[in-house]
Formats: structure tokens, C-alpha cells, sequence
């Protein structure tokens, strides 16, 4: 099938132009202005001066399937990625069971093929069960399909662990993202240590936490020549760090989460759990820091570490209530509200960090690209009109986000996955 896309503002290779996209089957097939006026295609789609962008890709997601179903499973969770304007995303291993066997994690992709309307990589965990210090087979986990490894949701605790699983790692050339996190220094903390804390009377969690791990690791990653991805960087400290060592050419790559960007501990002014993720909400001077580096190019990627609950699992108090916050159907459109319109960055800036930047770095390479030749992955972005983010209006099973009922620009229309329209705004386009 042949689908025109005209009257769109594309993002191409990270520049804005005017101009109509071809789809011919699962491929685009040409990108200039005017093609509507001397092009044949049986579906036509008036992007009507919407922006039209390659697929946002996401490499940090917990789709909680299987094992954790009533939180999110493979279909609402890619729903909810549809909706965002995400055409790829990589789902963590912390589910039950762990895909920590060939055979476990064979049998999850199958699944994720099966009923996901996006692209899914899979994780599988460095260690057995994550928790232990017995490593995985790396090399067959490969062969099955995994993408890269992680335990996140805990940090690899022993030094040893983490040395010999990035020599493993560096063999077979996949990428060890890492969750960095002293279970020592935790205290039971539930959100970022500090005088916020004190105020509410609640237990911190010190920055010592990530920066004492991140240091190690980065020391271990300097050693073996792995690629290291940080995930969900949350200090200022963390982004010197990661910094200085990409100046000494050890090979780390790093995320920054939607939350860590806009929010702080000074926003919790009350015992509220939708603001009670981890790594924590911390000061505004690391909020700033980790702008900085974004747009410095230290941190390459934004990610949404989606991590959808059941409203009883968000219930009672920060001290009981689970760690985790959704951001799938609602990062594009804050990242372009705080970022683009007050004009800090470009839209193709923000492009690269959701979409191309995460794609090349994990190797994803029909995804991240609008581009002829390419994979048919895009998404149309109404940002012309303010819209309020409605838990109601939501895919996603979990609609634990402190980002419910506020204003923004930036709302996807229309989502296409290797040409295939699989979500559609309805009454937006005509």
C-alpha cells in the first residue's frame, strides 16, 4: 500500500523542513515538498502543519509482564507507547520470572511479538534472578534475542560481579545498563535526603547512593572497555562523573528521565506517593545539572523509566507506597512544552534525545531514522494546541503520574509502525 503524508513538518536528520512523506508498504519511500501534487497513493493523510517525526524509541520501560499483570502487561503498556508517539521501546527484566535462561527469555519475546503493537527489545539480567552473584550466559542469552542487560531495579552490589560480567559483556559487544545503587546507603529512604525531608519527617536517600556505585562502575567500565549505559541519571555529581570519563574515552552513555528533568524535592510539600520514585526526586541545583547536561551532549537520551502501578499500590503513604512513576504517554509532549517552546532547545535537539540518539546507541538500527529508505516508523505531533493530561484518556494500565491535569503542547495524532497505522487520534485527522 502506498500512504501520503503531505502538509507535514518533518523531522529529517535532526532538521526541520516542509515537506510530504511517501510510505510504500513498510518503507518510506521518499521525502520532499509537492509530492501531493504529482503522487498516486491509495491512503492520504493531511498532517494539516502538524510536525511529522521518526518514532520515538525508549530504552527504559517496565511493561511488568509477566508476573506483575495487574500493573501493566505487553498490550496496554505498547498502547500506552502508540499514544506517546513511541514506536520502539526495551522492557526490563524485573518481572516473574526473570528471563535470565535462553528458554525464559525466548519464550517472553515470542510474546512480545506476539500481542506488542510497537517494537519491543527485551533485557535480559546480569545475574541469575538479579539478585545473586551468579552470572548469566551471556553469550546464549544473545543468541535468544536480548538487546542488552540489566538488573535494574536493584544495582549490581559486588564489585567482583560487576568486573566480571562487563568482561563477559565486552565480548559479545551488548551493552550493560546499569541501575546504580548502594543497597548500603539506602536507609529506607523514600525520597531524596535532604532538609525536604527532615521538614516532612521522612528517611533520605542520600546521593551517595548512585555516585559511590557510578563511580566504581565507571572505574570497572574504564578497565574492561564495555559499553556502560546509565540509567535514570539523578545528580549533578553523577553528571560530572559520567563527564569526565567520556572525556577519558571510557565508553558510557547515559539517560535522563522526564521527572528528573521538571521535578524536585521542594515539589513535595506533603505526604504524596505519585512523587515517590527512585532514584528520588532531588535538589533544583541537580535538576538544573542534568539540563545541562542534556543539552552538553553528556547525557545523549531521554528515557521514561516507565514504571506503571495499580492505584493501591500508589495508596497510604510515602513511607508504604510502591517506588515509580508512568511517562510513556505523557513525555514528548512535557519535554516539548518545557523545552522547545520557551526555545532552550531545537525540535530536532529533542529528536535526537528521543529517538535517533537512544536507537544508534543501542544498536536498534531500523529504528530512530525518518529517512528514505528507512523503516516506516513516525509519528504525527499536534503541537499547536494545549491539551490537559487526563489519567481517563490514558492506555496504560497505571495512572500514577503527578502530571495529571496539567496543560501542554504536544499531542501525537497518529502513530505508524513499519507503515501500518496502529494508533490514530480520532476526529484530529481527517
Amino acid at each position: 500500500m502506498r500512504t501520503l503524508i503531505k502538509n507535514g513538518r518533518v523531522v529529517s536528520n535532526g532538521h526541520l523542513q516542509k515537506a510530504d512523506v511517501l510510505v510504500e508498504d513498510q518503507q518510506i519511500s521518499a521525502i520532499a515538498p509537492q509530492l501531493a501534487e504529482t503522487t498516486v497513493a491509495e491512503r492520504v493523510i493531511d498532517a494539516q502543519n502538524q510536525l511529522v517525526l521518526p518514532g520515538l524509541v525508549d530504552v527504559h520501560v517496565h511493561f511488568r509482564d509477566p508476573g506483575l499483570t495487574e500493573k501493566e502487561d505487553v498490550t496496554t503498556g505498547s498502547q500506552a507507547a502508540l499514544r506517546g508517539g513511541y514506536t520502539t521501546v526495551l522492557t526490563m527484566p524485573n518481572v516473574n520470572p526473570v528471563p535470565d535462561d535462553p528458554t525464559r527469555l525466548a519464550k517472553m519475546i515470542a510474546h512480545n511479538q506476539q500481542v506488542g503493537r510497537v517494537h519491543i527489545g527485551q533485557y535480559a539480567a546480569v545475574t541469575k534472578n538479579r539478585t545473586s552473584d551468579q552470572l548469566v550466559d551471556f553469550a546464549a542469552l544473545k543468541e535468544a534475542g536480548a538487546v542488552a542487560f540489566s538488573n535494574d531495579g536493584n544495582g549490581v552490589q559486588s564489585a567482583q560481579t560487576m568486573y566480571r560480567a562487563m568482561q563477559a559483556l565486552q565480548k559479545i559487544d551488548l551493552p550493560l545498563a546499569a541501575h546504580v545503587e548502594d543497597e548500603s546507603l539506602m536507609q529506607h529512604g523514600v525520597m531524596n535526603a535532604g532538609a525536604c525531608a527532615q521538614e516532612l519527617g521522612l528517611p533520605g536517600i542520600d546521593e551517595l547512593a548512585e555516585t559511590a556505585q557510578l563511580a566504581r562502575d565507571l572505574e570497572i567500565a574504564r578497565k574492561t572497555g564495555v559499553h556502560y549505559h546509565v540509567c535514570h541519571v539523578s545528580t549533578a555529581r553523577s553528571v560530572e562523573l559520567i563527564r569526565r570519563a567520556q572525556r577519558d574515552g571510557v565508553w558510557v552513555t547515559a539517560e535522563v528521565a522526564p521527572h528528573h528533568l521538571f521535578l524536585d524535592e521542594q515539589m513535595i510539600t506533603k505526604d504524596n506517593p505519585m512523587l515517590k520514585m527512585n532514584p528520588p526526586l532531588r535538589r533544583l541545583a541537580d535538576r538544573q545539572a542534568l539540563l545541562a547536561g542534556l543539552l552538553d551532549g553528556t547525557i545523549s537520551m531521554v528515557a521514561t523509566d516507565h514504571a506503571p502501578h495499580t492505584d493501591a499500590d500508589k495508596a497510604g503513604s510515602m513511607k508504604t507506597a510502591a517506588f515509580g512513576i508512568t511517562g510513556l504517554e505523557t513525555a514528548f509532549a512535557l519535554l516539548y512544552t518545557k523545552l522547545v517552546k520557551p526555545g532552550i532547545c531545537s525540535v530536532g535537539q529533542l529528536v535526537n534525545w528521543m529517538s535517533t540518539n537512544p536507537a544508534q546507541a543501542f544498536q536498534l538500527r531500523k529504528a530512530g531514522n525518518l529517512t528514505v529508505g528507512a523503516v516506516a516508523d513516525l509519528t504525527i505531533v499536534d503541537v499547536d494546541h494545549e491539551y490537559e493530561i487526563d489519567a481517563a484518556a490514558m492506555a496504560s494500565k497505571g495512572h500514577n503520574s503527578p502530571l495529571i491535569g496539567q496543560r501542554v503542547y504536544g499531542q501525537p495524532q497518529l502513530t505508524m509502525v513499519a507503515g501500518q497505522i496502529k494508533f490514530e487520534r480520532r476526529g484530529i485527522l481527517k
